[in-house]
């Protein structure tokens, strides 16, 4: 799994890349919310470019970042969510918590509120 971190603003833009499962989603996590408190932000945007896959662990991660950024008044958005992850996103419910854009552009000024 690769994991690239930048911080635009008040927002960390998460690059991942590879399969979000059992192996890796802890990893994920911890990742992230590592990055996000100590970057200071209130949002976080997860690009999912190249992900292939991504199982029920990938929700629970997902739900968990959502819950973390709630707690800072700030928000979790995906960009570049392919159709079949896109259909996990619909089935369990994520695409009514997190928005999802086409691309990074989009979801960093949607969160600017322009």
């Amino acid at each position: 799994m690769n994991i690239n971190y930048k911080k635009d603003g008040a927002t960390l833009l998460v690059t991942l890349g590879g399969d979000i499962d059992h192996h890796t989603a802890q990893e994920i996590s911890d990742g992230i919310a590592r990055s996000f408190r100590h970057s200071h932000c209130k949002n976080i945007v997860i690009d999912f470019s190249g992900v292939n896959f991504m199982d029920s662990s990938g929700i629970g991660m997902l739900i968990g970042r959502y819950k973390e950024t709630e707690i800072f008044g700030g928000a979790l958005a995906a960009v570049s969510v392919s159709s079949e992850l896109m259909k996990i996103f619909r089935i369990s419910g994520l695409n009514k918590i997190i928005d999802c854009y086409d691309n990074a552009r989009l979801a960093l000024s949607a969160l600017r509120g322009e």
